[in-house]
């Protein structure tokens, strides 16, 4: 079973999410709130497998609630997903730079919205073509933002670098695998090894990582 906690200031999209959640067998919603502090305390709470969270909120806004429950070692299974209203919400990089798991759309469709659930709650992200090319832009950007390369970069080896830089582009295992002639299976170890080399939470920090240390161009 799959709990998942709810946080997002309108009632509207809490009750849709929450008719979505009780009507699939494999998911429980556990708790919900209206605000970040509040949904804060039902995460240290509950402790979910999965979070639905707003951006944009009163008391606490999402990324500072995310901010906490990835600064808290209690919390490090907990997977968050932003909620926002537009793909490329300004706020969406900030959300991936800090550990969020990925990002749906409020309007995206029910089936959407629950393979989010499960996908992320098997350790996988949802990035869109689209964001991770934004992401890659912003990162590459040579203005202040940019960071420098990962500290514990050099525990990698060649091949996953070179998986970490094709994870970078947005492509999933089965599409790695077929561009280097290996089997999924295969990409799977080098970026799970990869993950934990670089204390990345998950697939969507993994790109972030990437690209600060200009794995990719």
């Amino acid at each position: 079973m799959i709990r998942v906690v709810v946080i997002d200031d309108q009632a509207l999209v809490r009750m849709g999410l929450r008719t979505l959640i009780e009507t699939e067998d494999d998911l429980e919603l556990v708790a919900e709130a209206a605000d970040g502090r509040e949904g804060l305390a039902a995460v240290r709470r509950t402790r979910p497998d999965v979070v639905f969270m707003d951006i944009r909120m009163p008391t606490l806004d999402g990324l500072g609630a995310l901010h906490e429950i990835a600064a808290d070692p209690a919390l490090k299974d907990v997977r968050v997903v932003m909620l926002t209203t537009f793909e490329l919400d300004e706020y969406v990089f900030e959300a991936l730079r800090m550990g969020a798991s990925g990002f749906v759309l409020k309007d995206a469709e029910p089936e959407e919205l629950v393979r989010a659930v499960r996908v992320v709650a098997a350790g996988e992200s949802l990035l869109s073509p689209s964001v991770t090319r934004r992401v890659i832009e912003r990162l590459a950007d040579p203005g202040p933002r940019r960071s420098a390369p990962h500290p514990h970069l050099d525990r990698l080896t060649e091949r996953e670098r070179e998986i970490v830089a094709w994870v970078a582009t947005g492509r999933s295992n089965d599409e790695i695998a077929a561009e280097l002639v290996v089997s999924p299976a295969t990409v799977r170890t080098h970026v799970s090894r990869a993950m934990v080399k670089l204390g990345a939470r998950d697939r969507a920090q993994l790109v972030v990582f990437a690209v600060q240390s200009g794995l990719i161009r």
